[in-house]
């Protein structure tokens, strides 16, 4: 199969997906035109913003990916790249946009609740509260494992510290254009060339390396990891507690034309690098034989589906459409391009990285000083290196690969090899970001949410129903993960602890979310089987996955004595399997009862 064949195959099948099922997952959702939605219901200029809908659409999609759909698909290549690209099609259209599109259109009809909120509406109040666990756990481990993600693009690629930070006082500018109503066409195409400058700033003249400039201040003790760690979580803190017209849409509006740029030019270089045939797919195997992977490599069943998540089906996108895109979103009409469109715009982009990381790693593979010394299977095997280690696998290489591969595409196009690896980098480290800071607000909605049920009971609890207090608990928290020591290694390393918790349990969330779609529809009297496939998917397969890294007799947690990592497992499957009774003894006792808001918080 050629790169072309795959490049323009997935954009149309994709494109005629939007079209033919977005339209009609639309008509089963009830999605209304004339219906008030909560931005408007409950505007309050903060947290319920109505917003136009490509502004929310940004919002959205640069939450949503971050350095998801580039990771997975990263590493799901050991097992080959055509289950990766199965799944990434399949998974998005018929699993992963639904889940996204009915996660925000839930959240629509119940005042802007969060799935978990919703939950307690829709199945039971016990559900609520099981629900809002589940999410309080899947929201720190994001928090301490993104801050590492980003502090390591930054170590490994000085050249992205200046154009990410750059974007946050553009954001600011950007931001009072967006509040006045004007036009945008102007303030975003300047800020992007502002951008862009500080890209080719950072790659030329302003690198900006911690590791040399600590030492050079006398603060050689310090470690970059942690400060740089201790500064992205006070920008989020300040992201979370600020309007959202301030800071937060105009920097994920300005990282999204960023990422769009990005991936216009890798579209185009690899168009061309596939039609005069310096980049093939040969480059990399179609199907690993199972003899011929990493030894310590996991079964392609059922941690394909685990692996590969943002780009096919993600349960933190729930947290997004429900928690923030929900409370900026101005007509029902929105849901469609917002939920299920970026959705696949996340899925091309996972295609454009298992590209990347199969026929333009092959295309060449560089040494330090930039000079070529193999290409094809060789090029792609100094990277993946079949047969070795799974386990040595680690965030640099995976990033690592779809830089170098991506900038490979780039240089066909004329982009010189490092301002292609300046802008992917940035593109990575700036997505990253906007995760962060969007969990950190999602984290604070789910905060006051318990805290305002335990202050029924305990009114201690009532202060931190404020926005400033929860975003304090959700700081702190992911800070803790953040900054402790992994074994063996420095501090600031602690989101490696909790990484192997990320995968099985952000799609068993997924699946919970699932559940809450369902109750939706049934509660509507409109079809639900149809839904059963996708649901049960993400139901039972990472509680699959979680199971094995529990339990397996010889390479599981409980096997390896790791208590922390097997308590944390086990009860993430207690909570599931309590959701899942729960499910089943409310189900037939349901009424109709779908469109009063519940409460959330301002």
């Amino acid at each position: 199969m050629s790169v072309l064949v795959v490049l323009f195959g997935s954009a149309a099948g994709l494109g005629l997906a939007y079209l033919a099922l977005g339209r009609w997952l639309s008509g089963v959702f009830g999605v209304d035109a004339n219906a008030v939605v909560p931005s408007i219901a409950k505007e309050d200029g903060r947290d319920f913003v109505p917003t136009r809908r490509w502004v929310v659409f940004a919002h959205h999609f640069t939450s949503i990916a971050g350095t998801g759909p580039i990771v997975g698909p990263a590493v799901a290549v050991f097992w080959g790249w055509l289950p990766a690209l199965i799944w990434v099609l399949v998974g998005s259209v018929l699993v992963g946009a639904v889940h996204d599109f009915g996660s925000l259109v839930v959240s629509l009809k119940n005042g802007g609740a969060t799935v978990g909120e919703a939950a307690g509406r829709l199945i039971s109040p016990r559900a609520r509260w099981l629900f809002l666990s589940v999410l309080w756990l899947a929201l720190t481990v994001v928090l301490g494992v993104f801050g590492l993600v980003i502090a390591s693009v930054f170590n490994l690629y000085p050249e992205s510290v200046l154009p990410v930070w750059a974007a946050m006082p553009l954001a600011i500018l950007l931001g009072r254009a967006l509040k006045s109503g004007a036009n945008l066409t102007v303030p975003v195409v300047g800020g992007l060339a502002v951008l862009l400058g500080c890209v080719w700033l950072g790659a030329t003249s302003l690198p900006i390396d911690l590791a040399e400039i600590l030492p050079a201040v006398g603060l050689s003790s310090w470690s970059p990891v942690v400060v740089w760690t201790v500064l992205l979580l006070a920008y989020c803190y300040a992201a979370s507690v600020l309007p959202v017209g301030l800071l937060l849409q105009p920097r994920d509006l300005l990282n999204s034309g960023l990422l769009f740029l990005t991936m216009a030019a890798l579209v185009v270089g690899a168009a061309v690098a596939g039609a005069t045939g310096d980049a093939s797919l040969d480059s990399a195997p179609m199907i690993v034989a199972a003899d011929a992977r990493p030894f310590d490599a996991p079964a392609i069943l059922p941690f394909l589906f685990v692996t590969v998540a943002c780009g096919a089906c993600s349960g933190f996108h729930c947290l997004v459409a429900s928690g923030t895109s929900s409370k900026q979103v101005k007509s029902e009409l929105d849901a469609r391009p917002v939920g299920y469109g970026a959705m696949l715009s996340e899925a091309f982009l996972a295609v454009l990285v298992i590209l990347a990381c199969t026929a333009g790693l092959g295309m060449a593979a560089t040494g330090p000083t930039g000079e070529a010394f193999a290409s094809g299977r060789a090029a792609w095997e100094s990277t993946y290196v079949p047969g070795g280690s799974w386990a040595s696998f680690r965030l640099p290489q995976m990033i690592g690969a779809f830089v170098a591969g991506g900038a490979n595409f780039l240089q066909e196009v004329g982009i010189p090899a490092w301002f292609g690896v300046g802008l992917i980098a940035t593109t990575v480290a700036g997505f990253a970001a906007t995760t962060l800071d969007s969990a950190t607000r999602l984290q604070r909605y789910v905060v006051q949410e318990l805290a305002g049920g335990l202050a029924e009971k305990a009114p201690a609890f009532h202060v931190l129903t404020g926005r400033h207090p929860a975003t304090l608990v959700a700081v702190l928290a992911g800070g803790a993960i953040a900054l402790i020591r992994a074994p063996g290694l420095g501090y600031g390393t602690g989101g490696l602890i909790l990484w192997p918790l990320f995968g099985a349990t952000n799609q068993l969330l997924a699946g919970l979310a699932f559940l809450v779609i369902a109750f939706y529809l049934h509660r509507r009297r409109a079809p639900v089987l149809w839904l059963v496939p996708a649901a049960l998917l993400m139901i039972a397969v990472p509680a699959w996955a979680m199971a094995v890294q529990v339990f397996a007799p010889e390479t599981g947690w409980i096997a390896r004595e790791n208590w922390l990592l097997s308590a944390m497992g086990c009860a993430v499957l207690l909570l599931e399997s309590w959701v899942l009774v729960e499910a089943v003894r409310m189900w037939p006792r349901v009424t109709r009862a779908d469109v009063a808001p519940t409460a959330t918080p301002a």
